[in-house]
């Protein structure tokens, strides 16, 4: 099975360790928090966790001090998608770090360690800054803190924020977090958390043996009613608008799909939930892809309708060229038009007529994509029924085409009404009742991936890096 991403995601496929949850933040509201009635050892300390940003180009804290905007220790990305450090005291750097290299991958999962050490008497390595194993040396604005500089990050009766900035009501971090890990009293180097493998990926380990210190803590958001659930046993973390639906499985070792929000210039498209539930904007008549383009095997997703006019799903082989450039009469789109109240369920095949119907579908319902680049077929379905007794749409074999792969899609073909889609890949961002997995384990779906087309018996897959490497 072979794919691409847009831009090369440093995502772990496989490996000995497997990280099973991540929590996702909105990128609105959504943080978590802790106070403790006593310092951190302030003069030494290591953040670790793995990120997969959803949104670029907005200042975004990954962690913080909740003091004053004065006196402050954060972490973040600034809107040039840069990551900055910056320990604040009495309104003076006593501690700054902005890298030169900026972070725009949205399809990637990077791991990231800060280290605090001010008693060193290398002046330089009070602050360690790691992205995937390798240490960043390269900054636009540098300020070593003195000798001894204490950290505001830890202090008694301030809250360690997670997600969110001073104030817990700005700066709020949109995408993914996994195997988040505070080390109270040590500066530990990147391999106490991660290891490069054969082939020069550098991918998670079991963190849980650490000594934590007396006030650190690990987040691996397994529990998905209490995802501030400290895994060594010390205190939660508070929640602020995250439920049982904002942990995820995609992680660090298996990376799932999403839409592209690289691929929005035409569209104008409002991304949420981890790059999953897309408003497409009315009166731009085009599309939205999905972050991976697919040349061989069997793959499914499923998207849930909400509001809903003239909207389209569908494949394609390439991205859109142009605010009118409409998937259902471009060359090389297969769209079902699903629209309640427009084109009556139908598919046009490579941009020209109707030849395949459906039936439409309404807000609420879940359309299901079936996409076999083995047999050269797609087959599309309604709340679990495919069409046709699963018969499906002949297609032209992606070696064939100008890319050599086709992009899943969705968008909208109205020049009045917003459409919205929410998006599954195998990673959902609403809930399931029914939590069908592929055949090898992977996804969680309301309707089976599995079943006879054309048939025959048919397994379709989760687009996740597992299933993209042939793992089970």
């Amino acid at each position: 099975m072979t794919a691409q991403t847009i831009l090369p995601a440093n995502s772990a496929s496989s490996g000995s360790f497997d990280v099973a949850n991540s929590c996702r933040f909105d990128g609105s509201s959504a943080s978590m928090k802790i106070e403790h009635d006593s310092n951190m050892n302030l003069l030494l300390m290591t953040w670790s966790g793995w990120i997969k940003r959803s949104g670029l180009g907005a200042v975004q804290s990954i962690f913080a001090g909740d003091n004053t905007t004065g006196s402050t220790g954060t972490l973040y990305f600034d809107a040039n998608d840069k990551l900055n450090f910056q320990n604040v005291s009495g309104n003076a750097d006593k501690g700054l770090k902005i890298t030169n290299r900026v972070f725009r991958d949205p399809s990637a999962w990077y791991h990231i360690v800060w280290a605090w050490d001010s008693a060193n008497s290398t002046a330089a390595d009070r602050i360690k800054i790691y992205v995937n194993g390798v240490r960043e040396t390269s900054f636009s604005s540098s300020t070593n803190p003195d000798a001894d500089e204490p950290s505001q990050l830890g202090e008694a009766d301030v809250a360690t924020l997670i997600g969110t900035y001073v104030g817990e009501d700005s700066r709020f971090w949109n995408g993914y977090m996994a195997e988040v890990v505070l080390i109270d009293g040590a500066a530990l180097a990147p391999t106490s958390f991660g290891e490069f493998d054969d082939s020069g990926i550098w991918k998670p380990k079991d963190v849980s043996g650490l000594t934590f210190g007396t006030l650190g803590f690990y987040l691996d958001f397994k529990a998905s009613g209490n995802l501030g659930n400290d895994a060594n046993g010390g205190t939660d973390l508070t929640e602020s608008n995250l439920a049982a639906v904002d942990q995820s499985t995609d992680t660090c070792t298996n990376n799932f799909a999403t839409m592209n929000p690289l691929d929005n210039f035409h569209q104008a498209t409002a991304f949420t939930e981890g790059n999953l539930k897309l408003v497409y904007t009315s009166g731009n008549r085009t599309w939205n892809t999905a972050n991976v383009a697919l040349s061989s095997g069997k793959w499914y997703c499923e998207i849930l309708k909400g509001e809903t006019q003239n909207d389209t799903i569908g494949i394609h082989y390439k991205l859109s060229a142009g605010l009118t450039d409409r998937p259902d009469s471009d060359s090389g789109a297969w769209s079902y038009l699903g629209g309640k109240n427009a084109d009556n369920g139908g598919v046009k095949t490579n941009g020209g007529t109707i030849t395949y119907t459906i039936g439409p579908s309404d807000s609420g319902d879940i359309v299901g994509l079936y996409l076999d680049l083995d047999n050269n077929k797609v087959y599309f379905g309604v709340n679990g029924t495919v069409a046709h007794s699963g018969v499906g749409i002949d297609i032209p074999a992606a070696s064939t085409l100008e890319n050599g792969h086709y992009y899943i899609f969705g968008g909208s073909d109205s020049t009045s009404q917003t459409m919205t889609h929410t998006w599954n890949f195998g990673s959902p961002a609403v809930a399931i009742s029914s939590a069908n997995t592929d055949a090898n384990g992977f996804g969680s779906f309301e309707y089976s991936p599995s079943g006879t087309f054309d048939s025959a018996s048919k397994d379709f897959l989760a687009i996740c890096t597992k299933n993209l490497a042939g793992d089970s």
